[in-house]
């Protein structure tokens, strides 16, 4: 098998991964019938992953990069604190509204039986944005003048605590309850509790 075909076919298997757990939510995947889905043996799963556990790293991977370079973009073109917690706030959960199979790995519900350092792995994605946006706000007390009604750890987890529950709901309505519902008006009362 060529290289191209190789990344081709471990590119497919990734894909047919996030569907099937968008699809059976609250469904364990068991690598016979992803390898079923795929189109291949299970050997041929193998030969691309050396585990189910190695194939939600790769998901997770995914997330990251996308999430975060996005992220840092948003550092880059934005100087406003309240914009740049606003903008954090949307790539999140548009990122977990198109991508719905991933979301059940970040919030841990497809890793119920797998590997401890998956759900470690994914507590540390949530505690890296929860740092940035830490990091934003004492930017802003420096800079802006801007101040954070209470402690900027309170402040970073409020945030945090809307992002994780709009998932949440995502996730336990079977994606039917899309993340951004409501977004603009709570990201109004959010910002007019959280700022002065």
């Amino acid at each position: 098998m060529s290289a191209r075909a190789r990344v081709d076919r471990k590119q497919q298997i990734l894909e047919v991964l996030a569907r099937e757990l968008e699809t059976h939510p609250g469904s364990r995947i068991t690598t016979a019938g992803l390898a079923q889905a795929v189109g291949v043996s299970e050997a041929a799963l193998y030969r691309h992953f050396a585990s189910k556990a190695r194939m939600f790293e790769a998901l997770i991977d995914f997330a990251e990069d996308s999430v975060f370079s996005l992220v840092n973009r948003i550092l880059e073109q934005d100087q406003d604190a309240v914009t740049r917690c606003e903008r954090i706030t949307r790539v999140l959960l548009g990122f977990s509204d198109r991508n719905p199979g991933i979301t059940r790995i970040l919030l841990g519900d497809a890793l119920v039986g797998e590997n401890e350092r998956l759900r470690a792995r994914v507590g540390r994605f949530f505690e890296r944005v929860e740092t940035q946006l830490k990091q934003v706000l004492r930017e802003a007390n420096l800079v802006d003048g801007l101040r954070a009604a209470a402690s900027i750890d309170a402040s970073a987890n409020q945030i945090m605590a809307l992002i994780e529950g709009r998932i949440c709901q995502y996730v336990r309505s079977d994606f039917r309850r899309r993340p951004t519902e409501f977004l603009d008006e709570q990201w109004v009362m959010l910002r007019a509790g959280l700022f002065h």
